[in-house]
């Protein structure tokens, strides 16, 4: 057996993309946490919280949770050599701090493969929504730091 970490799971030997074949694995619980950063400019963050992020269309924060969470269920339509999962559970928790929402996207479900890729779809897709909602307050809005925080339920763990 191949080391997984030395190769592209994605690519096979020839160099053309592939879907990784998972049908050997064993079925298990997977669970993966990701974030996202949405900085403001200082008077753009302090103009929000003194709304309390309630914009023209809405609550900014309620409707990026419902964002995240319908593209974390629709990460495989997005992603192409991505495998569609049953999720059993999103979680996203968008926390004000200094200048910045912080958004954490928590995934679970019971399968063969990670659901990495459905936390990081669900934190992106919430700040997108996050700057859709506020651009018309600035342009100067910065989404950073999107990345994997931990995975457990297969062969690899991490944590961050």
């Amino acid at each position: 057996m191949k080391d997984s970490n030395s190769q592209l799971s994605h690519v096979d030997q020839d160099g053309k993309a592939k879907m990784v074949d998972v049908s050997e694995k064993a079925i298990t619980q997977r669970t993966a946490t990701a974030q996202s950063i949405v900085k403001f400019p200082e008077t753009v963050f302090k103009t929000l919280s003194a709304d309390n992020f309630l914009g023209k269309k809405g609550s900014i924060i309620q409707t990026a949770i419902i964002a995240g969470t319908m593209a974390a269920k629709k990460t495989s339509d997005l992603i192409p050599l991505c495998h569609p999962l049953a999720l059993s559970k999103i979680q996203i928790d968008i926390t004000p701090e200094s200048n910045q929402l912080k958004i954490l996207s928590s995934v679970k479900c019971e399968g063969k493969t990670g659901v990495e890729m459905e936390a990081l779809t669900a934190a992106s897709v919430a700040a997108l929504t996050i700057y859709d909602m506020c651009k018309a307050l600035s342009h100067d809005i910065i989404i950073s730091e999107t990345k994997l925080m931990a995975k457990e339920g297969g062969k690899h763990v991490f944590n961050r």
